[in-house]
């Protein structure tokens, strides 16, 4: 990152204390990245939120009182909210998907090697998602579970729904978004420009109303489920 560039504000909100001291000394060891509060639950993450207005928070999923799901909606609801990046333990998997439907940009474990977790918050912070397809993988299989099989019937049909307003080329380069592909690598599949992919993704973000890629990824494996 650009040395005269203000760093990285991050916000971290896990109940633990621990872990916000853990992730704060790796954070502030870094001169483009800098702690400037941390909360222990999601009411307190929204105050912290207001007051310091960050670049990035990193958001833990259960808490006692106001879970990271209920905080993550109300903060990217605001005009300009900061990115949200969900800290797991795959403990509280359904909780992590839907905060990927809503906006977050991605997740990361909390037992995450520093140097990963720091290229994770860069990576939001400049607007980029963060997926680890091993990860995803996990997510997406305990999200769709016997017991929610009513939900993912509503949530397919709802996606289907979606995808149906597509072109055949916008729907293309939908699934290559959800297999992790970037624009290079869509246009050698697909056989057209980078340009054209940039073209076909802003489609996708106005028909299908997303703000992000990971949302795009979510609804095409949540209609092919």
């Amino acid at each position: 990152m650009d040395s005269e560039r203000e760093p990285v504000r991050v916000v971290i909100v896990d109940d633990e204390q621990l872990v916000r001291m853990a992730l704060r000394l790796v954070i502030d060891g870094e001169p483009d990245l800098t702690v400037v509060a941390e909360a222990a639950d999601g009411d307190a993450a929204i105050a912290v939120v207001d007051e310091h207005r960050p670049d990035v928070v990193l958001m833990d999923v259960r808490m006692p009182g106001r879970d990271g799901l209920s905080a993550t909606r109300e903060l990217l609801s605001r005009p300009t909210p900061p990115q949200v990046l969900i800290l797991t333990t795959f403990d509280s998997d359904d909780l992590v998907l839907d905060a990927l439907r809503t906006g977050a940009l991605g997740f990361v474990l909390k037992d995450t090697q520093p140097p990963r977790l720091l290229d994770a918050v860069r990576t939001v912070a400049a607007g980029n998602p963060v997926l680890s397809p091993a990860a995803t993988t996990r997510v997406i299989a305990a999200a769709t579970g016997p017991q929610s099989a009513h939900a993912r019937n509503s949530s397919r049909e709802a996606a289907r729904k979606q995808l149906s307003a597509l072109t055949e080329r916008e729907l293309e380069t939908a699934r290559a978004i959800a297999d992790g592909l970037g624009n290079a690598q869509i246009a050698q599949r697909l056989r057209i420009s980078v340009a054209t992919v940039k073209a076909h993704t802003g489609s996708l973000f106005a028909k299908l109303a997303v703000d992000n890629r990971v949302q795009i990824a979510l609804l095409v494996r949540d209609a092919e489920e």
